[in-house]
């Protein structure tokens, strides 16, 4: 997959995707992330890439000229049926896609684990860091750009979240991670939040390793692990519980069993 980043502060990036599991799946050829300075894009002598809103109001808004020059140089291609006119004006060549353009932004939807999975089927992504105020509306109009969310706060810039859906989306890259099949036991891809985990060595400051966890009988393990993973999605997070207890049915005996024993408790 390439990850392609427009960027005014490429440098934010590099010990984010460099290093440890996303710098090895760049070397082993898995993935590309390609940080754009957007500045180097613009036509502006002083290089600027923004200024005051129409309208007025406090900030600056990033330009759409160097944004536009910038997705070109790298072959976006506007998504959709933009008019022959605006294509021909704006040096965009139409053709089958296979991308993914994003504007990560606070109005825009919010990453989950359904998005990041989709995501990761592409080719490749586009992704546009705003700062400042924001982006001119025509750079999203134009490349259809679909707005991303990582919560409802607001950050300086768009760097930091786009780092947080790649790292997401990496993560779901076939072969990126050792264990093909370790990112399905972690945290909500189950449905449930991560089970306790414990390493040597066996006490630590008068704490004890549960007893079952040295046991060797890997089914009483696994339900053990899954009862904690029980308790705390009940616990911390009731709308991920709601949702996973109705969509049980790909339980075992013995693990629905399990399930029941907690929602007995719960009642009155």
């Amino acid at each position: 997959m390439n990850i392609n980043v427009l960027t005014l502060f490429p440098q934010m990036f590099g010990p984010v995707t460099e290093d440890s599991i996303l710098g090895r799946a760049n070397e082993a050829g898995l993935l590309k992330v390609n940080c754009v300075n957007i500045r180097d894009y613009t036509q502006d002598k002083h290089k600027r890439t923004d200024d005051t809103p129409f309208g007025g109001g406090a900030g600056m808004v990033m330009h759409a000229d160097p944004v536009f020059r910038a997705l070109q140089a790298l072959g976006a291609q506007p998504p959709g049926e933009a008019t022959a006119a605006t294509a021909t004006a704006c040096g965009a060549v139409s053709g089958a896609l296979r991308q993914r353009l994003l504007y990560m932004s606070p109005r825009g939807a919010m990453l989950n684990q359904a998005m990041i999975e989709e995501l990761a089927q592409q080719d490749e992504l586009f992704i546009l860091c705003g700062h400042y105020e924001g982006v001119d509306q025509r750079i999203l109009d134009y490349w259809q750009m679909e707005e991303v969310s990582i919560g409802d706060y607001i950050l300086t810039g768009g760097e930091l979240p786009a780092m947080v859906l790649i790292d997401a989306v990496a993560r779901m890259i076939p072969n990126v991670l050792g264990n093909s099949g370790s990112h399905r036991e972690e945290s909500i891809y189950s449905g449930l939040l991560e089970y306790p985990q414990y390493t040597k060595p066996r006490t630590y400051c008068g704490m004890e390793t549960p007893e079952v966890l040295l046991s060797g009988n890997h089914q009483n393990i696994h339900l053990w692990r899954l009862k904690q993973s029980f308790l705390l999605t009940k616990k911390r997070r009731p709308d991920l519980w709601q949702a996973y207890v109705q969509n049980s049915d790909h339980l075992t005996r013995q693990e629905r069993k399990l399930l029941q024993s907690i929602l007995d408790e719960e009642k009155p």
